[in-house]
């Protein structure tokens, strides 16, 4: 259940970065009210999850989560640049985060 709780953190997250790129410097009300409602669920999942986890795996999935899906989201929908280097670098995120995941203590 506590992975379950990470997961939807990271996708808050994910939603997060992308509210924070729309506010334009928070000057724009509806995306800084998104941001800060999604950090708040984020952080809130991320701390219920804590309970049963380790903190440093705990943190890196989700980071991980929210980099490679923001990287990812803003390349399908808001017109990032994409690339062989950079696709190769989201990839090695994943790898690192599943193998912090399966090296860490249950």
């Amino acid at each position: 259940m506590a992975w379950i709780l990470v997961v939807f953190a990271g996708l808050f997250e994910v939603a997060m970065a992308l509210c924070l790129k729309q506010s334009k410097g928070f000057t724009q009300l509806l995306p800084s009210v998104g941001f800060l409602a999604f950090a708040v669920v984020s952080f809130g999942l991320l701390n219920l999850a804590l309970r049963d986890l380790e903190v440093g795996t705990a943190y890196a999935v989700w980071v991980g989560i929210g980099a490679v899906g923001t990287a990812v989201v803003g390349m399908l929908v808001m017109d990032d640049a994409v690339s062989p280097l950079k696709l190769a670098a989201l990839a090695l995120i994943v790898v690192g985060v599943v193998g912090l995941n399966l090296a860490g203590g249950h």
